[in-house]
């Protein structure tokens, strides 16, 4: 029977081969392999893996990296890793991944984000990411207080960018003045950055299918797993009845995880590519603080007379006063502040508070304190 059965299979894999070439079931296994390290780039992103990221995306380029290989590459999918890995790395200014030392990881990642814009069906989303590198490359700066190279990631936007003259100065102002957190800065925050992003990728995912790989993995995991269940029951049931229907039933289990295991292997040699090290990632390893000393803690125990306990009543409630006395004043809606805001949805619509921060000053305001101040106006009836 045994014998039967190979000569089968045989039969089988040269019928195979007359139909369809090898190279052709490798290119087919390629683009699956790679629309899967796509889907999983896309979800560390989210969750902000760094290590996991960068062990996905060596593993990616090391495939795109193969000349056997390069009808399988989807260059699409290949720019849009590229995107994310500078955007992961935006807040390492010693990360380089241009020929020219002053090009940070942000301002490179807005070079390759204008080159993805065909890609973008929302074309406001497209001009958010472009604005939110555009000033996340300055604040980076700031925020390490590095105040020329914040000028000079200004001064190759202007060269190589067109933006608003509006947004401009208001850039200028936070370098000139230092202000780590200038309220417009903060408006443009890094967390809203990789929020706007993550809303592109799952628009395009969403018209990109790339979870083939993934949907057919978890059918073998749960697979696996149920035959991990069964094997359970039947070594269970054996050991108590030790019958010889049981003995087959446990045969067939471990058919099973054999054919389970092997769909594993195979995965393993397609990774094991990814043992090239990527030029273009950092190699710096952070100094892990330590403290200056590994003592535990002393407390003591007395008892506090009542001269001291009055003293210290007196304090707390001294320093309770001064807090309510030093507290900042909330800022009032002034008629010049509505009017610009009114002009502002006139011009741009209801909703677009970042489009209105960028024309008009609003001392500082977010664009919830727009939305809110907005919705007042409804309710007073002084817009309709």
């Amino acid at each position: 029977m045994e014998l039967e059965d190979n000569n089968k299979s045989a039969t089988n894999a040269s019928n195979t081969d007359q139909i369809v070439s090898f190279p052709q079931i490798t290119a087919v296994v390629t683009r699956w392999t790679l629309d899967f390290m796509f889907v999983s780039l896309c979800r560390y992103f989210k969750e902000d893996k760094l290590d996991k990221f960068n062990e996905t995306l060596s593993s990616f380029e090391a495939i795109c990296q193969s000349p056997s290989l390069k009808e399988a590459i989807d260059d699409e999918k290949m720019m849009i890793c590229a995107f994310l890995a500078r955007v992961m790395h935006g807040k390492q200014l010693d990360v380089m991944f241009e020929e020219d030392d002053r090009v940070m990881p942000l301002m490179s990642a807005a070079k390759t984000w204008k080159d993805l814009e065909d890609t973008v069906a929302d074309k406001s989303l497209f001009i958010n990411v472009t604005v939110l590198l555009l000033v996340q490359s300055v604040a980076v700066c700031l925020e390490k207080g590095q105040r020329s190279s914040a000028s000079c990631a200004l001064k190759w936007f202007e060269e190589n960018h067109a933006f608003p003259q509006s947004l401009r100065v208001k850039l200028s102002a936070a370098v000139t003045e230092r202000e780590t957190y200038h309220p417009f800065l903060m408006s443009f925050s890094f967390s809203r950055l990789r929020e706007t992003i993550q809303s592109y990728l799952d628009d395009y995912l969403e018209k990109n299918p790339s979870d083939y790989l993934l949907k057919e993995a978890t059918k073998v995991a749960q697979s696996q797993q149920t035959t991990e269940d069964l094997e359970d029951v039947v070594t269970w049931e054996s050991t108590r009845t030790e019958t010889a229907n049981d003995s087959k039933d446990d045969t067939k289990n471990k058919k099973n995880t054999g054919r389970v295991r092997c769909v594993n292997i195979f995965l393993s040699l397609f990774l094991s590519l990814s043992q090239t090290k990527r030029k273009l990632l950092s190699t710096k390893i952070p100094d892990v603080w330590k403290p200056d000393s590994c003592k535990k803690a002393v407390v003591s125990i007395r008892r506090i007379s009542d001269h001291e306990l009055l003293k210290m009543t007196s304090e707390k409630s001294f320093n309770t006063s001064k807090m309510e006395k030093t507290r900042k004043a909330r800022r009032k809606w002034t008629q010049d502040l509505d009017q610009k805001l009114k002009d502002g949805v006139k011009c741009h619509g209801q909703g677009k508070w970042s489009r209105i921060l960028l024309d008009y000053d609003f001392n500082g305001r977010t664009g919830v304190m727009l939305k809110d101040r907005w919705r007042i106006l409804i309710k007073a009836r002084e817009v309709s």
